[in-house]
C-alpha cells in the first residue's frame, strides 16, 4: 500500500495510525516533497473515478491566490497540471492498496475499504 500524506495533516496522521493498527505494510510518500506527476495524478483520478476538481482543496487555492479553471471536462487537463504544479491543492491522504483500490482517506469507511483491499 502507498499513502500520499502531509505529516502536519491530522487526517493523514489518523490514516497512518489506522494502517499501523491494522498491521498493514505501506510506503509513505510525502507528496509535498515528492510531488506526483501529471501521469500519476491522472492514474489516481481514474482509479478513484473522480474528476480533478473533486480532489482539489479549492479553499486553499483562494488562500494561495490561484485562479482555478472551470469545473468542466474541457478543462480537465488544466486541472491535472495545476494539481501537479501545486500539490498542496490535493485532498489528503490518498491511499492505494496493492490491488489498485484507491481512496481519499478522510473518513473511517474509506480507510476500512482500502485496508481490507490490501
Amino acid at each position: 500500500m502507498e499513502i500520499w500524506l502531509n505529516p502536519s495533516c491530522s487526517k493523514c496522521r489518523t490514516a497512518q495510525a489506522e494502517l499501523e493498527a491494522a498491521g498493514a505494510e505501506y510506503v509513505v510518500r510525502r507528496y509535498l516533497e515528492d510531488p506526483p506527476t501529471v501521469a500519476e495524478i491522472a492514474d489516481v483520478l481514474e482509479r478513484l473515478g473522480l474528476e480533478p476538481w473533486h480532489v482539489a482543496r479549492t479553499a486553499d487555492a483562494t488562500k494561495l491566490g490561484l485562479t482555478l479553471p472551470a469545473k468542466d471536462p474541457a478543462a480537465r487537463d488544466e486541472w491535472i497540471e495545476l494539481l501537479a504544479r501545486e500539490p498542496r491543492l490535493l485532498q489528503r491522504p490518498i491511499l492505494t492498496a496493492a490491488d489498485g483500490t484507491t481512496v481519499v482517506g478522510r473518513d473511517p469507511e474509506s480507510l476500512a475499504r482500502v485496508i481490507a483491499a490490501d
